[in-house]
């Protein structure tokens, strides 16, 4: 029957771990609303609940909460999963902390990072890594299948698919590191400033994929506009240069995908040559 086709197509997605995953995202948020109670009541005292409540319903999170939800349950795998979000907790309190230390941004509620920032991170990794693997699932479909639009993309475009996306990687990532440069400048006094602009500096430099890694800043970046719209607009968190949120902020999370990405890649390597065994991977982690 037709009605059955999405059905099938959800079951697909849905995994053992799939419900695993979703039970622990849920966990944290109840944690997060419990440990900082204060700052939800703070935010319900706005809402009119004897009138109009819908127009005080934050409805950018909850749309950004939800299609997080979604791909994170999307073929979840907790052999994968587990390192994705070991990686995004220690990348991100040490994003945070460089941050906030630095006064490129802060909270409104003035920790030097809140900790219940954190989570988020780890949350977004697996968000990015299902839209990376869709988007590489979705390439692949078109340079293989032989229809009347790939036959006219391929005759277009003579040059091989690892020749674009090598052009695109050194185009976009020279242009982060200038964004970056210039954004971060007030802060060149600070060892830790530094530290991130040798990172970024020698990932950039040291590419492993340029197909996978300009397709992870890519789903970086996209889910980061919306975070970062998100969190400067409703002045959660704000940025030197008041800006709503500025542009270095969006990409900036397209690079730190590509941090984590690599952080992951790193420690297979260790795993595997200290003589453990390593879990197949079915993440985008397994193809660099």
């Amino acid at each position: 029957m037709p009605f059955m086709t999405p059905l099938r197509a959800a079951a697909k997605l849905w995994t053992r771990d799939s419900s695993i995953l979703l039970g622990g995202f849920f966990v944290t948020i109840f944690l997060i609303l419990y440990i900082w109670w204060p700052l939800a009541q703070e935010y319900l005292a706005y809402v009119d609940w004897s009138g109009a409540w819908w127009r005080y319903i934050d409805w950018l999170l909850l749309g950004i909460f939800g299609f997080m939800s979604l791909t994170i349950i999307s073929r979840a795998n907790l052999k994968t999963d587990l390192l994705i979000i070991f990686v995004g907790i220690c990348g991100g309190l040490a994003i945070e902390s460089w941050g906030t230390q630095t006064n490129l941004w802060h909270y409104y509620t003035a920790e030097r990072p809140p900790l219940w920032i954190i989570p988020a991170w780890p949350i977004a990794s697996l968000s990015i890594d299902r839209v990376t693997r869709s988007l590489d699932w979705l390439i692949k479909k078109l340079s293989t299948e032989n229809t009347g639009f790939t036959e006219f993309f391929k005759r277009s475009f003579s040059v091989s698919s690892g020749v674009i996306f090598k052009a695109l990687y050194w185009l976009t990532f020279t242009a982060f590191l200038g964004l970056m440069l210039a954004f971060v400048a007030p802060t060149f006094d600070k060892s830790f400033t530094w530290l991130a602009v040798g990172l970024c500096v020698l990932l950039i430099l040291t590419p492993t994929d340029y197909r996978l890694a300009f397709l992870v800043f890519i789903a970086g970046t996209g889910l980061g506009y919306y975070l970062e719209l998100w969190g400067t607009t409703r002045q959660c968190w704000t940025y030197y240069t008041n800006q709503t949120p500025p542009l270095f902020a969006v990409f900036a999370h397209g690079m730190a995908a590509v941090a984590f990405w690599r952080a992951g890649l790193m420690l297979k390597k260790l795993w595997g040559r200290f003589g453990f065994t390593k879990p197949r991977q079915t993440g985008f982690m397994e193809e660099a």
